[in-house]
Order: structure tokens, then sequence, then C-alpha cells
């Protein structure tokens, strides 16, 4: 007699289902961080949107997302100052529940600035946002996770954890940190049920460089430094992140997946050397 057991539905679709899970995305009140918050809400999750200077902009979201099914609430403090973080993190607990994924998305690339002609603050400012926050926010999440024996992290990094940037060594340096971070931390917690992933971002139209894409001229050379013929939308890596999140995932840990169009398969050299 036939075994039944693995029979399967074909032509339904695959859902990436986050039901019931507790989401935190760092500054999503705006940019790649509010997609990824729309995306992860899509799939079901209740989301923390977090935001630092946005407040209005954070409301409008979570009004977004409410009045169309979803369910999200809004939070906000500085990444970079511990002691806020832990009240973030208090009061997500106290209003939505004990956070199951955390997206550090929040960051700055900072001033062009080459070392030596530089402020040391503005340095130290990129580092204490992209790679003291995601520290000072992981710390949080572990210890709720631990407890529930589950929980997915996932740092937003850059394609400049691999690529140097002249002009920008605070934040090339915090990205590649936040690679090693993410590494270390996914050993670390391998065996109390949490993951830890990066997602690499390319070149990703956001208001943020719209100086870039908006000009003819310099979108035109950045498109000789991407393979594929366009510049990323900012859905290209919510889908990702949401991807990551979900159980489809659920054998993927301590590594980046990079989401750059091509980026870093040297596109120069399509027509030779």
């Amino acid at each position: 007699m036939a075994d039944d057991s693995r029979k399967v539905s074909y032509g339904t679709g695959i859902n990436l289902e986050l039901k019931g899970k507790i989401a935190l995305v760092t500054g999503s009140s705006s940019g790649l961080g509010m997609e990824i918050a729309k995306y992860i809400a899509r799939a079901g999750a209740t989301v923390a949107i977090h935001y630092h200077s946005e407040k209005l902009q954070a409301e409008q979201l979570a009004g977004e997302i409410n009045s169309n099914g979803g369910k999200a609430a809004v939070f906000g403090g500085d990444v970079s100052n511990r002691a806020e973080v832990e009240a973030i993190f208090t009061s997500i607990d106290r209003q939505l529940g004990s956070v199951d994924i955390l997206v550090n998305n929040a960051g700055i690339d900072g001033k062009r600035e080459l070392c030596g002609d530089d402020n040391p603050d503005d340095w130290e400012r990129v580092i204490a946002i992209n790679l003291l926050g995601p520290y000072y926010c992981a710390r949080e999440a572990v210890k709720r996770m631990k407890k529930s024996g589950h929980g997915v992290i996932i740092n937003i990094t850059s394609v400049h954890e691999f690529v140097p940037w002249s002009g920008y060594t605070a934040y090339s340096s915090a990205k590649a940190g936040l690679s090693m971070f993410t590494k270390t931390l996914a050993q670390e917690v391998s065996e109390s049920g949490i993951r830890v992933v990066a997602v690499a971002p390319g070149a990703i139209k956001t208001p943020i460089n719209k100086d870039v894409w908006g000009n003819p001229e310099t979108y035109k050379d950045l498109l000789t430094k991407i393979a594929m013929p366009r510049m990323g939308e900012t859905s290209d890596i919510a889908q990702a992140v949401t991807f990551l999140a979900s159980d489809m995932a659920s054998y993927i840990t301590g590594t980046t997946l990079v989401v750059d169009g091509g980026m870093l398969i040297y596109p120069a050299f399509k027509h030779g050397g």
C-alpha cells in the first residue's frame, strides 16, 4: 500500500508565514526599513515600528498597516544609546509581547571625509549607530529569544562589508564589523533555537540617494557598477528579509545574503579583461 504521508498539493502556492510573530524593525519610519516593515506585516507578523526622529512618518506607517488588516505599533529611541534600547524592548514587551524577529536596519552612511582630514566625532557617530546599535538591540533580543527557544536576528549590512569605499571608512568598517558580529553571534546562539543572518544590499533606490539616481549622468555611471541593468528597489531587500525571517530559511544562519544585482561579480569584466 502506498505511503500517503508525504503527499503534497501542487499549484496552491507557497506562503511565507509569520503569523503569531512579533518583529522589531529598527529605522522603519522611512526608506528601506519602512518597506521591510510593510512586507513583514503582510506576512502576518505584528510589527514594532521604530523611529529616532521621524515620529509622524512612523505613526502614518502604523496607521496604514493597521487599517489594512495588519498589526503595528510605534516605538521611538536612539539605537546608539544602550539605555534607550533597553527601554524600547521593555515597551514592546508590555504592549506587544517578546520580540521573535529583530531586523537591525537603522544606520547612516555619514559624511564623506578622508581619514586624517575628518572629524573623529563623525566617525564615532557612524560606528555608534551602525555597529553598537545592532549590538545593543541584538543583546536585548537574545535574552528574550533564549527564554522562548526561538528567534531570528537579521542585520542589514551592505556590499561595503566587502567593497572598500573611499571617504567612508567608518561606514565600511561598521558594515564589515557587523558581518563578523553576525557570524560570531550565530555561532554563540546556534543551540538556542536562534538564527542570525545578514542581508547586504547593493545600490537601492531610496530618497537618501536621489542625488545619484535622479541625475542622468551619475545614474549612468552607477549602472556600470551593476551587472543587472537596473538599480535595486526597496522591495528587493524587503522580500529577501521576509524570506530569511520565515521558516523557509530555517537552515540558514551565520551568513550574508547579498542582494546587489551583481555588483560583486565585477560587471566591468563582462566584455573581457
